[in-house]
């Protein structure tokens, strides 16, 4: 999911526009953006400025936008106030309040990495949707996604999208059964793990 010291600088050399308009439509579908306090962090501080500059291709300054508009929930016992645009800050029971919201009316509900959260969530079944951004990249070492601690779910492939950049999203769907510990736990070279949440 990212180095050792959580570092995406592998990521960037294939961030291209073909992916930011990916990005974009991906993100239409959700009225609510889930995050972790680093992720929180490091995406208001990349994407707080992007907007402003008019070097960033097209698609990257769109998705900015949407991204800065967009209904942001952090959660996080340790932040004091979120100061990025339409953020609010949860520090109570994760999977209690995700179950809130999904009773709520609304659009999808996206995780953007938040390697803590998405295992909380996961741990409780309310992931519905994982999308795998693969980079051909080795990274060796580094955060996992995959703890082999608990029940993961069992995955079914529901499509893929390949870039000119090499990455491929892989988007699998929940199934209902679930198996032990599967061999999980390598690190895979994943800039994004993208968790939707039905509600």
């Amino acid at each position: 999911m990212a180095g050792p010291n959580a570092e995406l600088d592998w990521h960037f050399k294939f961030w291209n526009e073909e992916m930011a308009e990916y990005a974009c439509e991906q993100l239409r579908k959700a009225d609510a953006i889930l995050l972790g306090r680093v992720t929180f962090n490091a995406m208001a501080k990349y994407w707080g400025s992007v907007s402003m500059d008019s070097s960033y291709p097209r698609a990257d300054i769109a998705f900015a936008d949407m991204m800065n508009n967009h209904h942001k929930i952090v959660f996080s016992r340790t932040l004091e106030r979120p100061e990025w645009n339409n953020s609010r800050l949860i520090n109570r029971d994760i999977s209690n309040e995700v179950r809130k919201l999904k009773k709520d009316t609304g659009e999808e509900m996206i995780i953007y990495g938040s390697g803590t959260i998405v295992n909380a969530l996961t741990r409780a079944g309310l992931v519905d949707d994982y999308l795998f951004w693969v980079h051909p990249v080795v990274l060796g070492k580094g955060k996992s996604i995959f703890k082999n601690s608990y029940k993961w779910p069992s995955l079914n492939l529901f499509k893929t999208r390949i870039f000119s950049s090499g990455v491929i999203v892989l988007h699998y769907k929940k199934e209902i059964r679930e198996i032990i510990n599967p061999v999980l736990s390598p690190v895979f070279n994943l800039s994004a793990v993208i968790g939707v949440l039905r509600r």
